[in-house]
This record gives structure tokens, sequence and C-alpha cells, in this order.
């Protein structure tokens, strides 16, 4: 798939974050489970899957023809980055075969000490033409990858980092300004609950709505019901 026509099957559509971490209901040693989860929301007509670790990529790819978006969470403390944050974790992803890899490019503190500008051009010498989706929380992140040369910018952190403490969810804002500063296709992500809100974000200039809690983690949606109701 080149990247034209990844861009293409992408756009306007919605892609399913299928992810379980451990601890959670559906994280199996084994695996197994998401590409179920790929397999439901292929049949409901999403056009892409996000996906967290090799296994899960290459399990998924095997169940659905949908592109996917893939990425790994590692944490490196003391350091705040965690999601496909060094070349291992990149190098992971392209060999289980994700069609696009997410890293984190907030501008905090990284582990190897590059700027994410740096990790970009880092990665586009080692995997020249490899789709790369950019994971920010702020305008000033967004811009900031873009320039670099990211393929796609997603709202992924808004509100998840200090420096996005306090942001709205979900940041229609933050969307809306990015699709018409950016440059590269704008993907919002983060705390979409509604389809009403998923429609909204197109309105406003999104490239496609990533959507995860609200359709793929039981444990989640079933808390919102029980508290809810009490």
């Amino acid at each position: 798939m080149t990247n034209t026509s990844l861009a293409d099957s992408l756009r306007g559509g919605l892609v399913v974050s299928c992810q379980a971490l451990p601890g959670e209901p559906l994280f199996v040693e084994a695996g197994g489970v998401m590409p179920l989860m790929a397999r439901a929301a292929e049949r409901a007509g999403a056009v892409g899957i996000r996906s967290n670790s090799a296994r899960d990529v290459r399990e998924i790819k095997a169940e659905v023809t949908l592109p996917v978006i893939g990425l790994i969470k590692q944490e490196y403390p003391p350091y705040e980055p965690y999601i496909t944050v060094t070349m291992a974790e990149v190098d992971e992803l392209v060999a289980a075969g994700a069609d696009v890899v997410a890293l984190d490019c907030t501008l905090r503190e990284r582990p190897d000490g590059l700027t994410p500008g740096e990790f970009v051009a880092q990665i586009r010498a080692a995997h020249p033409g490899l789709p790369l989706m950019a994971d920010i929380a702020t305008y000033e992140e967004g811009m900031a990858a873009a320039a670099a040369g990211v393929d796609f910018v997603g709202t992924t952190m808004s509100g998840y980092t200090p420096q996005s403490e306090g942001a709205p969810a979900p940041n229609f804002d933050l969307v809306q300004r990015l699709a018409a500063d950016a440059g590269v296709p704008v993907i919002a992500e983060g705390r979409i609950r509604t389809p009403q809100e998923a429609r909204r974000m197109i309105d406003l200039g999104a490239f496609c709505v990533v959507v995860g809690g609200a359709i793929t983690r039981p444990l989640e949606i079933a808390t919102g019901f029980v508290e809810a109701l009490r």
C-alpha cells in the first residue's frame, strides 16, 4: 500500500483502537483477543485499527485487511514518554508489518536525549517511506511534529501530560486549530465517547477519528453506566 492509497483509505473514517494492557480483563498473555475486536471493527465499517505491541499487530494483520497503526507502550522511568520511544520499538513494529508507526512527539525529555524531530529523522534514515503518526498533546507539539515531517498528527495525548493538564475532553479546539494550520492530516484521538463527537471532529477538519475506550474496553464502558446509575 502506497502512502497515498493509505491516506485515501483512512480519510473521513473511523479507526478503532484495539488495545488491552496488563491488568485489564481483555489482556491475555497468549494473545488472540484483540484480533477478534479488530474483526468486529472491520465488519462495522471501520477503516483502520490502532494496536499496541508487535504481537497484536501481527495477529491483527493476519485477521483483517485494514491498515494497522502500530505502537509499543514501554515505560522508561524517570522519563514520561512511553509510546514507541526508541528505535528498538520502531524496528519491532516494522518487522511485525505495521502500516503506520505511532510515536510520542510530545515536547518532553526523552531517554535517548533526542528531540522528537531528531527521532523522526533517525527513523526516516532507517526506514525510508515508513508512514509516521505523531502522538501529541498541545498545539505547539503538533506544529513541531508537522514541521519534522511526520505523515499524520494525532491529538492522542491531549489531557494526559502535565503540559495539557485541564484540556477539554474531547479537545475539539485543538483538532480544529491543527487541521487549519499543520499542513498534514490531523487524526482526532483522545476521550472521544460518542458518535456525535466523532462526527463533529470530522466537521472541524479532522482527517479521520480514532476511538478506543468507548468501543473496545468493556470495563471502562460498564463503569460509566454503573457510575451514572448510582
